[in-house]
């Protein structure tokens, strides 16, 4: 299950790269010249941290070690990339030699930096056709500058997960498709109270959780750099137009003021005291694990997802979403790479890994042969994610050299703009482009 940590982490994993871009060169070409037919031991760490979570890990690797009996793996969980970073820098027998980070963010870095191996000379000494093999969007995220340093291990699609009875009290038969719409929907299932909340349509601030700029901007398919390779805020309408759509629904759902006030009364996203499992909320722009874990929570309600809404001149495209995931790399400095290579492959490339780990955690398989799955377990729910994840529209954010310090640039803006902070947002994107250029410039 993935944690809504990515750029927080991100900004600390900039800080750790940018010293670690001196300690790391990386080897190309595929210079591993380890046996891995021979008696190893593989250190690998990952970020997980939740029994179930664990336990899904240690099954797959328990049926690597199965099919490699040469090759044992020490598994380490609950690794920020801090800790990662600091052990890569450090480097010996303890460090990592495989790497899982939820941070999909920092891949620039990871690969500018050299901190990550190239896995292109792996994937075409084993004959694995990474273009057959990956949707097109997750190696989109996964490589930088045609450094495939990183390979998807499962995938995360957003869309909006809502109340059936709210919706069926309010008289509406069906989840929005518009942006329009939705605004509509959320101001019928809004129920004020003085200066709270008896029930919140949709939690629209930027802090809501999972409703981050980028997820939102994802909707009308921006194009964050151009051919130049410069920031492309101010360029591309996509983001004014959405920042000025968020503001809006913010105004009408009763004020960022009133609706942060709300917000301060929400519990913990990942337990069952989260607003959409207490009915506080009657929709919420989550992820595929959002369905699963209401159920879990014991919700007295039916539950449905759907797409979050498209723009309305771009209702052809209905379906797409924003998508992003976890990671997996091996360590530049490792002297087992060939063999860190075997796991790596099993762990993003087996089908049967891939599904079962998807099963157990509640996550979008990364593999076009793991989504076509009959092992997939798949409920109405679940569906609408794995629809999302296929969509030729579904987008991310691209990988910089500067790892994810772009989007907190960006990010900054958007929260600036829905207070009320920043009135010209025109001015404001542009300001912010000659930051984002700045700051990737000093990345190169």
């Amino acid at each position: 299950m993935p944690r809504n940590r990515r750029l927080t982490a991100a900004a600390t994993a900039v800080a750790a790269l940018s010293v670690l871009a001196t300690a790391c060169t990386g080897q190309s070409g595929n210079a591993a010249s380890d046996d891995p037919g021979k008696e190893v031991t593989l250190n690998f760490w990952h970020g997980w941290s939740a029994p179930s979570e664990a336990k899904a890990i240690e099954e797959n690797i328990a049926r690597f070690e199965k099919a490699h009996p040469n090759i044992k793996v020490k598994v380490t969980g609950n690794m920020t990339d801090d800790k990662i970073n600091q052990a890569l820098r450090a480097g010996g027998g303890k460090a990592p030699d495989v790497v899982s980070s939820f941070t999909t963010d920092s891949v620039g870095k990871f690969c500018n930096s050299g901190a990550f191996a190239d896995l292109n000379p792996f994937l075409q000494k084993s004959g694995v056709d990474k273009a057959k093999v990956f949707p097109k969007t997750l190696l989109e995220y996964t490589q930088f500058n045609g450094n495939q340093c990183t390979l998807p291990l499962l995938n995360d699609a957003y869309g909006l997960v809502y109340n059936k009875d709210a919706f069926k009290a309010a008289g509406i038969t069906e989840p929005p498709k518009t942006w329009s719409q939705f605004t509509e929907v959320a101001q019928k299932l809004t129920k004020p109270n003085g200066d709270s909340y008896d029930q919140l349509g949709v939690m629209p601030t930027y802090h809501g959780y999972e409703t981050t700029p980028m997820r939102l901007a994802a909707q009308w398919s921006p194009k964050y750099f151009g051919s130049d390779g410069k920031s492309n805020l101010a360029k591309d309408p996509a983001f004014a137009s959405m920042l000025t759509a968020q503001k809006d629904l913010v105004a009408k759902l009763g004020g960022y003021a009133k609706l942060e006030k709300f917000r301060s009364t929400f519990g913990d996203e990942w337990s069952a005291e989260h607003p959409f499992h207490k009915g506080q909320v009657a929709m919420q722009i989550d992820g595929e694990w959002r369905a699963a874990m209401a159920k879990e929570a014991g919700v007295a309600f039916e539950i449905g997802t759907a797409p979050m809404p498209v723009p309305d001149d771009q209702i052809a495209d209905y379906g797409k979403g924003y998508l992003s995931g976890t990671i997996m790399g091996i360590a530049s400095g490792s002297k087992k790479q060939n063999a860190a290579w075997e796991l790596v492959k099993y762990m993003t490339t087996d089908t049967e890994a891939v599904v079962s780990f998807a099963n157990a955690i509640h996550n979008v398989p990364s593999t076009l042969a793991a989504l076509e799955s009959p092992d997939l377990q798949v409920t109405p729910e679940f569906k609408t994610f794995l629809d999302i994840a296929r969509h030729p529209k579904s987008n991310t954010t691209p990988a910089q050299a500067d790892g994810g310090t772009y989007q907190l640039t960006f990010q900054d803006l958007a929260y600036a703009v829905e207070k009320g902070d920043v009135a010209d947002i025109p001015a404001g994107l542009a300001k912010t482009d000659q930051q984002i250029d700045t700051d990737i410039a000093k990345a190169k």
